[in-house]
């Protein structure tokens, strides 16, 4: 399976707030599932911003693992969706499955590889 890394908090908004984009500066011919791995590091900032919003978002958010599953419909280079970011190109995400456990990984940049069946193995 493909997967991508999203910092935090941008991961666990797509996967508990109705992020129904990922803004990146490239677009993809990706269509599928996608494993959503999030890095070590958090936006601090981020974070703020989504509480300012009304977003609960955890006092503790998951580093360095494997969280769940999104499916990639398509991307566009604008969007109404209140996610967006004029300028980038916003991949159009469905279905968010967070997993009851994270999975620690290791990251890369760009679309890497993830074999199928750690996946499956928490999403069955």
């Amino acid at each position: 399976m493909r997967a991508l890394s999203i910092r935090q908090p941008w991961a666990w908004a797509i996967l508990h707030a109705g992020k129904d984009v990922e803004n990146r500066s490239w677009q993809t011919s990706y269509r599928g599932l996608l494993a959503v791995h999030v890095g070590k590091a958090v936006e601090r900032e981020a974070v703020d911003y989504l509480r300012a919003y009304g977003h609960p978002v955890p006092d503790r958010l998951v580093t360095g693992a494997l969280v769940g599953v999104v499916r990639v419909t398509g991307y566009a280079s604008v969007t109404e969706s209140w996610w967006g970011v004029p300028g980038q190109y916003q991949w159009q995400l469905t279905d968010p499955r967070p997993f009851a456990e994270p999975i620690p990984w290791r990251g890369h940049l760009g679309l890497f590889d993830v074999p199928d069946d750690v996946v499956q193995a928490v999403t069955a």
